[in-house]
């Protein structure tokens, strides 16, 4: 399963996200849900503690300035990447 986090996790229900994720499954971070890889952040500290391949998009990381505050445990991946994550994981959920 992908799912995608485009709401800020202060916004979002990010625990329950969390709770439905299964081991193999991957979470891009898109739009304000880039916020979540904010390094030193409590959203962070749960992200990395779930079984989650874990990626952000590019543009939204750079669109909001968070380039340099932004974990380097989050891959940052572009478009095409994102296409080939959908590829890979065929069932998607949006959060």
């Amino acid at each position: 399963m992908l799912y995608t986090l485009s709401r800020s996790p202060y916004a979002s229900d990010l625990a329950s996200l969390l709770l439905t994720a299964r081991a193999g499954d991957d979470l891009l971070l898109l739009q304000d849900g880039v916020i979540a890889g904010l390094a030193g952040t409590p959203a962070l500290e749960k992200l990395l503690a779930a079984p989650l391949g874990l990626y952000a998009l590019d543009v939204d990381v750079a669109a909001r300035g968070l380039a340099a505050h932004f974990s380097d445990k989050i891959a940052v991946i572009g478009y095409n990447d994102f296409v080939s994550l959908t590829v890979k994981q065929p069932q998607q959920m949006a959060w």
